[in-house]
């Protein structure tokens, strides 16, 4: 019989078409989900649900991003998405910030899929994501961790891209590459984006006037500061605030 002949018939006979997808729940330290083309959550094992703080996957199903990670994460996940679900094409071994357990920043490693329909139509993407222990003492992945950690300790004044790459020891031009290969952003948006998600913590976390958030994070006035933050998330800092507030 020939092999894909056999496949089918085998697939053919399971009795639950979803029970491949079991087995993440028995793999330690892997992320699954499954969303549609609108981002929507269509499955997700218990880990991934843990992770965005829910504690069933029926609490993921019909939610997107938005409604668990703040808004330049979840923009970043979807971007990724679409750039699956409109290619057709797999996202293999994307290098990548991730939320843990903890809900604390740490490297992963993101393999995304299309998902395609009876008629070879895509009509979501599915993806898993893990921890790359390996990797995280690869050289430039050393200096991603390095310039990252500066940006954090960093993220109430306008640190430069000169002072960076002096912190994590390569030229400018060198770390350029690195970030842009492994994070896809410049040095600036780097340091940028870090002050902006400290930011937006503490937006959501205290009472503090907006302005004293804007200048204690280094952008010179409210309104510098409401310019970049609209720009990468979306909404003002006001509107940011009131809906962590609702």
């Amino acid at each position: 019989m020939p092999v894909d002949q056999l496949q089918r018939d085998f697939f053919a006979r399971i009795l639950d078409p979803q029970a491949v997808r079991t087995v993440f729940e028995h793999v330690p330290g892997v992320f699954f989900f499954m969303k549609d083309c609108q981002g929507r959550f269509i499955a997700a094992n218990q880990a991934t649900a843990l992770r965005y703080g829910v504690k069933a996957e029926s609490e993921l199903v019909g939610a997107t991003d938005i409604d668990f990670v703040p808004p330049e994460i979840a923009k970043a996940y979807r971007e990724d998405d679409l750039k699956v679900i409109e290619s057709g094409l797999p996202l293999v071994n994307r290098l990548e910030l991730f939320y843990d357990e903890q809900h604390g920043l740490d490297w992963f490693l993101t393999t995304k899929l299309p998902v395609f329909d009876k008629n070879r139509h895509v009509i979501g993407v599915m993806g898993v994501v893990r921890r790359d222990e390996k990797r995280m003492h690869h050289r430039d992945v050393v200096e991603v961790r390095t310039a990252i950690d500066f940006a954090r300790r960093h993220c109430h004044r306008t640190a430069t891209t000169a002072e960076l790459a002096v912190h994590v020891g390569v030229s400018e031009r060198q770390l350029c590459r690195i970030l842009d290969s492994a994070l896809g952003v410049s040095p600036y948006e780097l340091l940028l984006r870090t002050r902006i998600q400290s930011a937006a913590e503490a937006l959501a976390t205290s009472s503090q006037p907006i302005v004293e958030i804007a200048v204690h994070h280094g952008f010179c006035d409210q309104s510098a500061f409401t310019l970049q933050f609209r720009k990468r998330i979306g909404m003002t800092p006001r509107e940011f605030r009131q809906g962590h507030m609702g």
